[in-house]
């Protein structure tokens, strides 16, 4: 058995270290992937502390038969829009906590221009274009996360990639 089905075989289990060495496992991406799908950093810790309470209490519900990390990535996207819903697309200034953790190294940066762009963009394609080029998903790997056809996501991303063009001004006709 894989080391990542034990841990969570131990979770299912209510075993408080195990669920803790998963929260370490994927904090992080969850993190940046929250921050890069809301664009609102004041939320991204709520909501990705929300996803792993929702892990918690719905456990049992997960086939273990089934990879973990799509099951886990349509709580934190469900989540993600969640908010996004419930709240106004006002910006609000970044957090120091925030700003330190996406000033670290190696994290995922965008300029200010592509940032805009970014957010100017309906939520599903900017969750797309995160799950594609942040987190470094394939299309069938987003296809699992989401509940969609592989199909869907490619065009998908390939609309989200012509309107973020637009957005940048650049040629919106894809090759």
């Amino acid at each position: 058995m894989e080391p990542e089905r034990k841990l969570l075989k131990k979770v299912k289990q209510g075993n408080q270290q195990a669920f803790r060495t998963l929260y370490d496992a994927y904090a992080n991406e969850a993190i940046r992937t929250a921050y890069a799908i809301t664009r609102n950093n004041n939320c991204t810790f709520d909501i990705v502390q929300e996803t792993f309470l929702k892990v918690f209490r719905h456990i049992d519900r997960f086939d273990e038969k089934k990879p973990f990390k799509p099951w886990f990535y349509r709580i934190l996207i469900n989540e993600s829009l969640r908010y996004m819903k419930k709240e106004s697309k006002a910006a609000v200034p970044m957090s120091d906590r925030t700003l330190e953790y996406l000033n670290q190294p190696q994290r995922f940066h965008m300029n200010e221009e592509l940032e805009v762009a970014m957010a100017e963009l309906e939520p599903e394609l900017r969750t797309l274009l995160v799950l594609k080029y942040v987190s470094g998903y394939t299309e069938q790997e987003i296809a699992d996360i989401i509940g969609k056809p592989k199909t869907t996501v490619k065009s998908r991303l390939y609309k989200a990639r012509n309107v973020l063009k637009a957005n940048l001004g650049g040629i919106t006709n894809e090759k």
